[in-house]
Order: structure tokens, then sequence, then C-alpha cells
């Protein structure tokens, strides 16, 4: 482990005290604190704003400016409280988990792992996927998690502790390939998230109608591995209680004897999948992420205030020609 910066330590002072004052909170007033801190990082602090707007505008270019503005406040609350409920989880028992996750399709995970089978599980920053992870678990279902090493070595050494007392195991991303096969052989669930902009040679694929670089990495797995794939989405349920809705989808594609092609099918099926779910509740969904930072060839598509902006521009155009006729 990396040796720890007095900055570090701080920040983990700051995360020790931050959970001994939410842990002990009333549910309510702590699910009050997590919509506050989500108001101030949003409507006072502006944190990324900009970004969740023009990703916005790129998912929802039908949509009016006012619809837009208020999904993003409400993105910003609904991760507030997300990082309140996370820290109360972690001192749940199995018991109280499972009682405040409903899971529907639980039986794609179970009837693999019983016949000695790993399944490759997908999953987006959608809802609380790590909330997501100990439902499972709860329920005796082994799930390893592919995750990045936190800058934090106290941070990160905190989130292993955590996640294995609740029985999900992690994966670092440097050495994902190897450790992924070997969970996979032991017939475990291996949970990936691969959402985000990719910037090295990805597999562009349509996100809300806009190519989107994505990792290639998990369609790759599925079609070395023949492994069951099977989508997830946690979804919290409306209320200050934090309850959730996790349902697995199937995803399978016939195999066409492209290697490449048949990658950029699966990812597709899986991005095509996420996408469904986002637009139920947009505002659970991580918009602060530069998600179509890496453009395909060829020329940058317009947002829709550009094209609103052409159509004016014709529009005086039109008006102007006719006056001088």
């Amino acid at each position: 482990m990396t040796r720890p910066r007095i900055s570090h330590r701080f920040e983990y002072l700051l995360l020790t005290t931050v959970t001994a004052v939410v842990t002990r909170l009333p549910e309510r007033a702590a699910d009050l604190l997590g919509v506050t801190l989500g108001w101030l990082a949003g409507s006072l602090l502006r944190i990324r704003r900009s970004v969740v707007l023009e990703n916005l505008e790129r998912a929802f270019p039908e949509k009016s400016s006012s619809w837009r503005k208020e999904v993003a406040t409400r993105t910003y609350r609904h991760f507030g409280r997300e990082a309140i409920a996370l820290i109360r989880f972690q001192s749940m028992s199995t018991e109280e988990i499972r009682g405040r996750c409903a899971v529907d399709g639980l039986d794609l995970f179970r009837a693999p792992v019983a016949q000695g089978v790993g399944v490759i599980a997908l999953t987006g920053h959608f809802g609380n996927w790590e909330i997501a992870a100990l439902s499972i678990t709860s329920r005796g279902v082994p799930v390893d998690a592919v995750a990045r090493r936190q800058r934090n070595p106290l941070f990160d050494d905190y989130m292993v502790r955590v996640r294995g007392r609740l029985g999900v195991g992690v994966i670092y991303q440097h050495e994902a390939t190897r450790a992924i096969m070997r969970s996979l052989r032991e017939a475990r669930v291996v949970a990936l998230l691969a959402d985000q902009n990719f910037a090295g040679k990805g597999v562009f694929v349509n996100f809300f109608k806009v190519p989107a670089s994505t990792v290639r990495g998990p369609g790759l797995l599925a079609q070395r591995t023949g492994s069951p794939v099977v989508f997830a989405d946690s979804q919290r349920l409306s209320g200050w209680r934090a309850e959730y809705r996790i349902r697995l989808f199937p995803i399978h594609i016939q195999p066409s004897g492209d290697a490449e092609q048949d990658i950029h099918r699966w990812t597709s099926a899986y991005v095509s999948k996420l996408e469904e779910v986002i637009r139920e509740s947009p505002e659970q969904y991580f918009w602060f992420h530069k998600r179509w930072k890496t453009r395909p060839p060829g020329p940058e598509p317009r947002s829709s205030r550009q094209v609103a902006s052409g159509t004016r521009e014709a529009l005086g155009e039109a008006d102007r020609l006719e006056e001088m006729e």
C-alpha cells in the first residue's frame, strides 16, 4: 500500500467522523442531510453543473431547457442522498439489507452459480450500484466487483474492508484479466461498470443516439468465455426511506463468426439496456462524467442549441431574401 500523506489522513478522519455522525442520525434526518448536500453541490457551488446540463442536452435534445435544469437539480439531490444511504448501509445486517432491496430475476445468478458457472454482470452508474452488489451478496450469491484503486490508500483500504464484511470481493482494474478469469472459474458473479468514456481504442456505440466510446473488455470477455451475461440496475424508490428495486435482465447475442462485430453487438446490447432504464428515472444517472468526450472520426454532431441557432439563422436569411424581392 502507498504510504499515506497528511492530506490522506485528514480525508480519512473526515470520512470516519461523517460516518459516525450519519449512522447515529434518525434516517429521515440523514436523508434530509443528503438532499441538502446535493443541493449545495449543484445549486450553490455548481460543481460540474455545466457538464451535467451539456450531457442532458445531448441525451434529451427534444426536452425543454427548464426540464433539463430540473432533472439536473434532482440529480444532485439524488447522489447526495445516495452517499448518505451507502454510509448507513455499511453498518446494516444482511437481513436488513435484504428487507430494503427487492430483487427481480435473481435466478439468473443463482442457477448458473449452483451449476458451477460464473456470471458476468454489467451495470452502470445508475441508482446505487454499490447497494445493488450488497443486495445480491445478502442473498448468498458471491460477487466480485471490478473497481479502480482509490488515490487515498486509507480510503481504499476502508472500502475493501466494508465490501468484504458484506461479502463483496474487489478486483482492481490493473489486475483484472487474471482475477476475473479466476472468479468466473470459481463460479462467482463478476460485476463491471462499463458506461464511462473510454479514451483508448474503444467501441463506438449509440448512447441516446450519439456515438459514445465504450470499453471493449466486457464484450470481449463474454465472447471468449461464453459465460452468461446479465444486466443489473438498481433504482431508488420514492420516499425518504432508502429502499431499492434491483432488476436483472439476460443479455444474449447469437455469435456471427465475426469477432469484432460480435464485440460491437455485445456492447451495443448492454448500452441500449442501460439507456432504457435511465429513461425511466433520468435523475438517477451519473451525468457528471463527460460521457461523449472521445469523438469518432468525422464532423462533431450538433447539440440542440446549435440546431436551434442554425434554424433561427436560416429563417432570418429567408426573411431578408423575401424583403429584397
